[in-house]
């Protein structure tokens, strides 16, 4: 089983949102253990994420990839963490500079999303990079 933590500043706040992160996550719970936490603010961020060993940097400044791309990363990444990974969605200004450097920095897209929308695009790719690993017609539906 996996085990991936994502990082954020901020809760979210809308129902709707919280709704789909959840189906996602209980599609998900026979493959992935996840653990959202919500920081204040970045100060909050940088304490948290210094606990933690492996790490991929959401910044928009990242590498940007198509799908098929993000599976082949998400596993090999998880593969090297020893099936831990800690994902980072950087606060309204991006990535807090002390944090880059301390893993691959990664982009969702070249537009702008609000950090609770990033959540659901995020847990919705790992969701279709892991269904594209096994091969099913998620990907194509």
């Amino acid at each position: 089983m996996y085990h991936i933590k994502i990082f954020s500043v901020g809760k979210t706040k809308e129902q709707w949102l919280t709704d789909a992160v959840n189906e996602y996550e209980k599609r998900l719970c026979s493959t992935v253990k996840f653990e959202c936490i919500w920081a204040k603010h970045d100060e909050q961020l940088k304490a948290l994420s210094a606990k933690e060993k492996h790490l991929v940097l959401l910044d928009p400044n990242g590498k940007l990839m198509t799908s098929e791309q993000f599976s082949e990363f998400l596993v090999d990444q998880l593969e090297c963490g020893g099936s831990k990974l800690t994902l980072i969605i950087g606060g309204s200004d991006g990535i807090p500079k002390e944090l880059k450097g301390k893993g691959p920095q990664l982009s969702l897209s070249p537009l702008t999303f609000t950090h609770q929308m990033t959540r659901l695009i995020l847990i919705e790719q790992i969701y279709r990079a892991l269904e594209i690993e096994k091969g099913s017609n998620y990907h194509r539906a």
